[in-house]
């Protein structure tokens, strides 16, 4: 099959969300002897996810901090947590099913004073 891009059309779509989350189109394409359906996911990620998290316990002592996750997508997402620092402990997998929201349990155990 070659494709003659002499016979290609551009089809230029904008998308202003409001907010992040994963949308959902169809564009329905008609001729005299053609038609088409295609459907478009786009998933939405604010600028910048950044956050704060501040624990305060005594050596030997662990806090947990439930972190939630909403997967606003429409399938179920499996995310693999990486972890970096001293003392801080957590699944290392954690399944969020589509429309729901699951708590990441983020623990922190300190073996000194820092």
């Amino acid at each position: 099959l070659v494709l003659d891009t002499r016979d290609a059309v551009e089809l230029p779509i904008k998308l202003i969300p409001r907010y992040a989350g994963c949308y959902h189109c169809q564009i329905l394409l008609k001729s005299s002897c053609d038609v088409r359906l295609y459907e478009i996911e786009c998933v939405v990620n604010t600028d910048q996810a950044e956050a704060e998290l501040e624990f305060i316990t005594p050596v030997y002592q662990a806090v947990i901090r439930d972190i939630p996750i909403s997967n606003v997508c429409n399938q179920d997402w499996k995310l693999e947590a990486i972890l970096e620092g001293q003392g801080f402990y957590g699944p290392p997998l954690i399944n969020v099913g589509l429309g729901e929201t699951a708590l990441y349990p983020l623990m922190f155990k300190p073996i000194a004073e820092c």
